[in-house]
């Protein structure tokens, strides 16, 4: 059993996962950052205030947060679009190259001949 899970975790497949999770981790700290110390100053500053994060209403009791909330949609429109432009980089990349194979395939060449063959046979009647 030990072994077993030796090889399932030496596997490729869960290495790159590994190293994608933890990629990944250090890059939603940079979103993260850069929508807090960027983007949320910026847009402040069109509002009026200058920490989207603190933006609350408060009912009763309960306080919502929808500053925070803000942020976080912006951290995930940020994320999911660098992945998207990743995921289309790397579609661009691996794209396989099609094969300049110049000469017909075997059903073209059957093909062929069948027709060679009925036409022959309608110019003899």
């Amino acid at each position: 059993m030990l072994k077993e899970f030796k090889d399932f975790i030496s596997r490729g497949n869960v290495v790159d996962l590994a190293v994608g999770v933890i990629i990944g981790g250090a890059f939603t700290a940079i979103v993260t950052s850069l929508t807090d110390n960027l983007i949320n100053p910026l847009i402040g500053v069109f509002l009026g205030k200058l920490d989207l994060s603190n933006l609350s209403v408060t009912v009763g009791q309960a306080t919502f947060k929808y500053g925070a909330f803000i942020n976080s949609v912006i951290n995930f429109i940020i994320i999911a679009f660098v992945v998207f432009l990743l995921i289309k980089l790397i579609n661009r990349f691996s794209k396989p190259k099609p094969e300049s194979d110049d000469a017909p395939d075997q059903q073209t060449i059957l093909l062929s001949e069948i027709r060679d063959l009925l036409k022959k046979e309608s110019s003899n009647n």
